[in-house]
């Protein structure tokens, strides 16, 4: 059994910061690819930004230069960093990750989801 739980979302103002957590764990063999992704309501899901296992990354055109996303493959999390919040980035903000156990082959494992809120 794998679990990914998010964590660090909340209300912050316009041009604030936060930083999101995502931490894997159960019977875990290796983990390829991370992601965040963010639905905002009445809107479908989207890739907000994606890591390799290698470190490459890939951002959505409307983070590009404000958000950073990075891994520590030790402790199997994967992060976001947030920087200069607009209300627009509003939304609850998903963990992804393509992972193998011990028991299976590589799936595609999500988080329970954290509300990000940009507001003043």
């Amino acid at each position: 059994q794998v679990q990914l739980v998010e964590s660090g979302g909340g209300l912050v103002q316009p041009g604030g910061s936060l930083r999101l957590s995502c931490a894997a764990s159960g019977s875990i063999f290796s983990i390829n690819s991370m992601g965040w992704y963010r639905q905002a309501p009445g809107k479908q899901r989207e890739l907000v930004a994606v890591i390799t296992s290698g470190g490459r990354t890939n951002y959505a055109d409307s983070v590009k230069g404000r958000f950073t996303i990075s891994r520590d493959n030790a402790k199997n999390t994967l992060y976001l960093q947030m920087n200069s919040l607009k209300p627009e980035d509003t939304a609850v903000y998903y963990c992804n990750a393509e992972i193998q156990t011990y028991y299976s082959r590589a799936y595609d494992y999500w988080g329970q989801g954290t509300q990000v809120t940009v507001s003043s």
